[in-house]
């Protein structure tokens, strides 16, 4: 019996759709045993997410700091039945599959912080790892960031699958916002709906096909990625530059709103009020400028920024 494990944390429900689409082809397959952890933080985020509190999580998923969570209950899944199990620490599993949303170029608190915990550790210790994210574009910073975690704790990252809001990197600016603060993907006519179309989701079932090819082809360890040639991510070349950018000040800024006092305190709100200015600001005048400048001098730089796509397309590829 080849045995995944699903560790996940989805606060709109979007990328639980991604993860159920993708693990639907072995589910019905006697030879494998799916289960599902869900990661549960003890004061749960809201959705939609008002602006303010929004950004109070900022420092903290920037710098990956601990929040509490909740213990979770191991589901074993299948088309015929569902069962609650406890014992999480007690199985080898042949692949766990890593879902994660992107919170200001990092992975979501509680996935960071699930992945800093004594009962990670034991579970990813020497196992296999597919990472699947779900975000607005820009997750190169969030995979680096994951690829250390992993390194810290002994896993072996073998696949990397990313889906992408369908409005593409400009109209998500406003679609995503609007999306996270309203609870609704197209609130407005004129603007694209936010998230990742249903479409894309759908067609994530040929990553399961494959995988599922894989763990009954032989009982051998998966060292290799299994979905390459499958087009598991893709790599905007014009987003590398603004996302090194984006994090720089994100660790600024994060860095200055801790300083200035723990989330809810009457310090970060003012901190907040003087950072929201600051990055209307940056939207208005640094964001098109740098999109002017990356634009124009793109045809430069072909080959390193052709080195850099092949690196942050591994292990899957484009």
């Amino acid at each position: 019996m080849r045995k995944i494990l699903v560790v996940s944390y989805s606060q709109t429900g979007q990328l639980t759709k991604v993860v159920d689409s993708i693990i639907e082809p072995i589910l019905n397959d006697e030879h494998i045993q799916v289960d599902s952890l869900t990661i549960k933080p003890k004061v749960k985020y809201p959705f939609p997410w008002p602006f303010f509190k929004f950004f109070q999580v900022m420092p903290e998923s920037v710098y990956m700091k601990k929040v509490e969570l909740d213990a979770s209950t191991l589901v074993t899944r299948s088309t015929k039945n569902t069962t609650n199990r406890t014992d999480i620490e007690n199985n080898d599993y042949d692949l766990i599959i890593l879902s994660y949303q992107v919170w200001f170029l990092s992975p979501s608190l509680p996935i960071s912080s699930f992945l800093q915990s004594d009962q990670a550790k034991k579970l990813f210790h020497n196992t296999p790892v597919m990472t699947v994210i779900g975000c607005r574009g820009m997750w190169l910073t969030a995979q680096e960031k994951m690829k250390s975690l992993l390194t810290n704790l002994q896993a072996n990252l073998v696949d990397n699958i990313v889906l992408t809001d369908e409005c593409g990197a400009g109209f998500s600016f406003l679609a995503t916002p609007l999306w996270m603060l309203t609870g609704k993907k197209k609130p407005l006519s004129w603007v694209p709906p936010a998230g990742i179309s249903d479409q894309e989701i759908t067609q994530a079932q040929r990553f399961g096909e494959a995988l599922n090819q894989r763990l009954l082809k032989d009982s051998n360890i998966i060292e290799t990625p299994v979905m390459k040639g499958l087009g598991a991510v893709k790599i905007n070349e014009k987003l590398i530059f603004s996302e090194k950018i984006g994090h720089r000040s994100f660790k600024i800024w994060g860095k200055i709103l801790m300083l200035l006092g723990p989330q809810n305190s009457f310090r970060r709100y003012t901190g907040l009020f003087f950072y929201s200015m600051f990055l209307l600001a940056l939207i208005v005048t640094i964001v098109p400028i740098t999109a002017l400048v990356i634009k124009l001098i793109t045809p430069l730089f072909k080959k390193k920024i052709a080195r850099q796509k092949a690196y942050y397309a591994q292990p899957s590829g484009e």
